[in-house]
């Protein structure tokens, strides 16, 4: 059922969705290492989709944690609270993610993991989403985002690339998934 929903969403604005099914356990479980999930006391999703990312990262959260997402679509919103529930699911734009913090009582927050669609957004919703997580982050926090590895060559993903670069202290890769559908790994930018 979260399939044909994800598939409905792509086919009703692909260039919200991002892609065509969801992405993989395995893409999941990378980020949310990536991202430092353990560890973390307030963490932030942009984009859970139908929540397969925020599930994984539900499962990893540590006693004191608090875990908001925050999805611009209203069905996708639905799902995420039904399949995931105890998380702090908001129906807003990620641009939005310090009114989100400051809903659940927290002014920052220790990582945000995105599962937008960065390379099909226009420069200046690119800029406006990174310097909204710039300022949402703790110093030494940490911005997880994934992209297809035949997107970074693109000329929007390598121009993503630089973004990320020229806001955080350093911007790694993790591992490529393979066995993701389109094959991913993600950016870890530390601020």
């Amino acid at each position: 059922m979260q399939l044909l929903q994800f598939i409905k969403g792509y086919l009703d604005d692909p260039r919200a969705v991002g892609s065509i099914i969801p992405s993989s356990r395995g893409l999941a479980d990378a980020v949310t290492k990536a991202a430092g999930v353990r560890d973390a006391r307030t963490i932030v999703e942009f984009g859970p989709g139908t929540g397969v990312f925020t599930s994984v990262i539900q499962q990893s959260l540590n006693d004191e944690a608090v875990f908001l997402a925050i999805e611009i679509r209203k069905d996708f919103v639905e799902v995420v609270r039904e399949r995931c529930p105890g998380v702090h699911v908001f129906h807003d734009s990620a641009a939005n993610v310090q009114q989100c913090l400051e809903a659940v009582g927290r002014q920052k927050c220790d990582c945000i993991i995105s599962g937008l669609p960065f390379a099909l957004f226009d420069d200046e919703l690119q800029d406006q989403l990174l310097d909204a997580s710039y300022e949402a982050l703790e110093p030494g926090g940490v911005f997880v985002t994934f992209t297809y590895i035949f997107a970074q060559h693109l000329p929007k993903g390598e121009k993503f690339y630089e973004r990320l670069r020229e806001r955080f202290v350093s911007v790694d890769k993790t591992r490529t998934v393979w066995t993701n559908v389109f094959p991913a790994f993600a950016y870890r930018a530390l601020k």
